[in-house]
């Protein structure tokens, strides 16, 4: 096969059946996050450098970066949250103020499963509030989330990063690698990082010994009210999360039945748009890695089967009757009925394996004998069912 019909490595296309089912989870996602009173907001894919430079931590390795055409050195959007802090900086908005946003993000990742170097990433925060409510707010937002969308299990694990603020940074980098790597890892890891071993083991065991402060019961008490019994959530003192502007409560979802790491993460990020725009404007929110949720979705059978969202399609009988099928397409596609009309002349066996294929629901046949009675004949793709009906009695069945 030519190199130049296939994808770069790390990006996708989606055929329309997939794609569907993306289109599906983005508009249940969006229901929560307005339910939940959160409007949309959007950010360019391509930002100055030095925005996101020195804000990530030790995975600016993997900005996609270059000079642009007129010697700007810029990236591709890393993530979604540090653009939102320049928004937040640069525009005087309602406080609080609460933002979804659903874009794709770049990341020169190694590719693996559910890892991809374009993703989309799914952001809900809030910014102007201080309070461990408004933590707890987003946190009971990340869960009903998934509650929505059928998931049984979905668990989130907390912590607060001013429970490990007298742990390095590298220390702190490390620890959040403790599910994938063990303690032996994690403690190897720190010392490639010039922390001796036994401060390391210090560090760790220190860690594993932490205990929920205020903050942390605060979150499990308002989760609590809000309906969610303590099998969905969890203090979690080993999760560390490792982007360098995590201040204080930190959380990620899990899926215990498909394992593979968490789905969404969040953090309280206090001083992020003051380091970017000079304004004191403390935030809080997450990121829900979209394929990864997708993913897990599918495994557990909660996306309906989603092949095409035309409902009907209207045949051509004969070159003739071409004029009648086109305003019967028109007068469905008008009463808000999703149509197609089969854009050749052929054999109606042709057009109707064609419909097969797609699955689509319905046909309509509009042939001499349709035309004479004034009916149109409609079949039930599933059943085999037909029957003759007026149009606007075969209008109103939809």
């Amino acid at each position: 096969m030519s190199n130049t019909i296939q994808t770069l490595k790390g990006f996708r296309d989606f055929l329309p059946e997939e794609a569907l089912r993306r289109a599906w989870l983005k508009e249940q996602i969006i229901k929560v996050f307005e339910k939940w009173g959160y409007d949309p907001l959007e950010t360019p894919t391509l930002e100055p450098l030095k925005l996101f430079a020195g804000q990530i931590g030790e995975d600016e390795k993997l900005f996609f970066k270059f000079k642009d055409n007129g010697g700007r050195d810029v990236a591709l959007r890393y993530d979604q949250t540090v653009p939102t802090c320049r928004v937040v900086g640069a525009n005087q908005l309602t406080m609080p103020f609460r933002r979804y946003q659903i874009q794709p993000a770049f990341r020169a990742e190694n590719t693996q499963k559910g890892r991809y170097r374009e993703f989309v990433q799914c952001d809900a925060d809030i910014f102007g509030s201080t309070s461990p409510l408004a933590d707890a707010e987003v946190i009971a937002l990340s869960l009903d989330i998934y509650k929505s969308l059928g998931f049984k299990n979905a668990k989130v694990l907390v912590n607060d990063r001013s429970l490990l603020s007298d742990l390095p940074y590298t220390a702190i980098v490390a620890i959040d690698k403790l599910s994938k790597i063990g303690e032996d890892g994690v403690i190897k890891d720190m010392m490639s990082k010039n922390i001796s071993g036994d401060k390391a083991r210090e560090y760790l065991t220190k860690i594993k010994n932490l205990k929920p402060n205020k903050t942390i019961e605060t979150i499990f008490e308002y989760l609590m009210e809000s309906g969610f019994s303590k099998d969905w959530f969890v203090f979690e003192p080993t999760l560390a999360r490792s982007f360098s502007y995590s201040t204080g409560a930190i959380w990620e979802v899990v899926i215990p039945e498909i394992g593979g790491g968490s789905v969404l993460g969040g953090e309280r990020f206090d001083n992020l748009v003051e380091k970017i725009s000079g304004k004191k404007i403390p935030s809080t929110g997450f990121g829900l890695g979209f394929d990864r949720t997708l993913e897990a979705a599918m495994q557990l059978n909660l996306i309906p089967e989603l092949k095409t969202k035309t409902k009907v399609l209207v045949t051509i009988f004969s070159q003739d009757l071409y004029s009648q099928a086109l305003q019967l397409s028109c007068s469905l596609r008008n009463a808000g009925i999703n149509c197609e009309l089969y854009p050749d002349v052929v054999k109606l066996d042709k057009q109707l394996k064609y419909a097969d294929a797609k699955s689509i629901p319905y046909v309509a046949i509009l042939g001499p004998e349709e035309i004479a009675s004034q009916t149109v004949k409609l079949k039930d793709m599933k059943t085999g069912e037909q029957k003759c009906l007026p149009e606007q009695e075969l209008i109103s069945t939809f």
